[in-house]
């Protein structure tokens, strides 16, 4: 295994590939070696393609080798969530109830990534069918944080995030509903981009919550997001809520890492009660960075924001409840017939079917989804969620009228302990209370690193907002308190990661 390869990043693994110091097999080769070794006690992969991503490898060695043009991240190595379809690979999307489900087609995004010429390495293990902030809620066993493998890498799109940051994978797909990429960045020293909504095509992505989805970058640094944003982004006819407008220019403004002038918004109701100390403490000297940059640094107030986390309960599970309603045991996926029935009617299959493909986290956002829109339950609730959804968009248009960017801790603590929240829902929930606004209205948002909790030496995240379609926004002002902090330590907070057990 090199190390050397593991370890760079996704624009120095491009830039090396074109210069031909190093070819697509040899980097593929380091990864899947890299895996091998660590991942059977982290378990950030549910399946690993080593034959498809080195014969990929092999093909973009060939065609640089013939002098054909290429894109610039091909023959870097790349790992998906298991909730994108792969043509030929399985997608489980964490659930017994796809179990060895193939899919006839790819994602939109899986196809722009295998068009770009980037091996895949395999699907990467998540919460069942993105319902979870931990990834213990996978029906296959849950992913653990290379920081620490007592504690969780966050979720639902743990499996990625952990993957990246143990040095699995330079570059990965994730999803985000209500927080899936930003939070799993934060407590795995990682950077998670969730795109403005119709930025990325959601074709291929399977459902939870279709008003709220959004596929986009996990990687090591923003630049590099940028760049698997600019390849992955963009209009695509077969997803009728895409965007029809080019990707903003991500990577421009990643180069360009200049927050002079910038106006950048702290939100007054994200980082009292609830934060914890460590997770406050880097949040400010983060912020210190900015000032001391050139940037203007304002507090501002978004008085609906007490309202999300209850807006967002009631949208989420009545989306799920829908989409999740397909899974009938009738075309595809698991089929479970009832014990002690003869000759069961269809409604009897598909309720055992769905009794034994679900798990208990889907089986419960499926039955509070199936009450809010209920008769005569649905104004009440699921209605009185999406009037709420409206006052929110209000409150950030009138909070961004006066600022460029704003700025929150990513979560409000630490990567917690396996186990730990399992058997207390609401808890695990508050965890998504600074993520969820920019789901409920469609804004793009960019969690990085900013140092370590001094209680515990776990990573902590910085959230940016931005307006919709102004992600640029972001990728400067990320890449620029990045460079600021890089000057401040010496090194990148993931070079402080713990050195993995290798397998004998």
């Amino acid at each position: 295994m090199n190390a050397d390869l593991t370890r760079a990043t996704a624009d120095q693994l491009a830039r090396s590939l074109a210069a031909k110091d190093v070819s697509s097999v040899e980097i593929t080769q380091a990864n899947l070696d890299r895996i091998a070794a660590v991942d059977g006690d982290l378990h950030a992969f549910l399946h690993v393609d080593a034959e498809g991503a080195l014969a990929v490898a092999a093909d973009i060695d060939a065609r640089r080798a013939a002098g054909e043009q290429l894109s610039y991240l091909a023959g870097v190595p790349i790992a998906v969530k298991d909730v994108l379809a792969t043509k030929g690979l399985p997608t489980t999307c964490g659930s017994k109830i796809l179990d060895g489900w193939i899919p006839p087609y790819d994602a939109t995004v899986t196809a722009r990534l295998k068009a770009a010429g980037l091996p895949i390495l395999g699907k990467t293990n998540m919460d069942e069918f993105a319902m979870g902030s931990s990834t213990e809620h996978s029906a296959y066993g849950p992913t653990r944080n290379p920081w620490d493998r007592t504690r969780v890498p966050g979720g639902s799109g743990g499996g990625s995030a952990a993957a990246v940051a143990a040095f699995e994978a330079p570059l990965a797909i994730g999803t985000d509903t209500g927080g899936s990429i930003r939070q799993p960045g934060a407590l795995t020293g990682t950077v998670g981009v969730k795109p403005t909504y119709g930025g990325v095509s959601r074709y291929g992505l399977v459902a939870m919550a279709s008003s709220l989805d959004q596929a986009g970058p996990v990687t090591r640094t923003v630049l590099d997001a940028a760049l698997l944003h600019e390849l992955i982004g963009g209009h695509d006819p077969m997803d009728s809520t895409s965007i029809p407008e080019p990707v903003p220019g991500v990577v421009a403004a990643a180069r360009r890492a200049n927050v002079k002038g910038l106006r950048i918004g702290i939100v007054k109701e994200l980082g009292g009660e609830g934060f914890q100390a460590g997770v406050r403490a880097r949040f400010d000297e983060a912020v210190e960075l900015l000032t001391s940059a050139g940037a203007e640094v304002v507090e501002v107030s978004i008085p609906s924001l007490e309202y999300a986390l209850g807006a967002y309960y009631l949208v989420m599970p009545s989306e799920a409840s829908s989409n999740l309603a397909k899974f009938d045991a009738m075309r595809y996926g698991v089929r479970v017939p009832p014990a002690g029935v003869l000759d069961p009617s269809a409604e009897q299959v598909m309720a055992s079917s769905r009794d034994a493909g679900f798990g208990d986290e889907v089986k419960r956002r499926i039955i509070l989804g199936t009450y809010a829109l209920s008769s005569g339950y649905y104004d009440a609730y699921y209605g009185s969620a999406q009037k709420v959804r409206t006052i929110l968009a209000r409150d950030f248009a009138a909070a961004f009228a006066d600022v460029d960017v704003l700025v929150s801790p990513t979560s409000p603590t630490t990567a917690y302990a396996l186990g730990d929240k399992l058997d207390d829902p609401l808890a695990m929930y508050l965890g998504d209370v600074a993520t969820i606004p920019a789901n409920l209205i469609g804004i793009p948002g960019l969690s990085l690193p900013v140092g370590l909790a001094t209680e515990d030496g776990l990573p902590v995240g910085l959230q940016f907002l931005a307006p919709q379609k102004a992600d640029d926004r972001l990728y400067n002002a990320g890449a620029a308190l990045e460079r600021l902090l890089e000057d401040k330590w010496g090194h990148t907070l993931i070079a402080q990661a713990p050195e993995l057990e290798v397998a004998r």
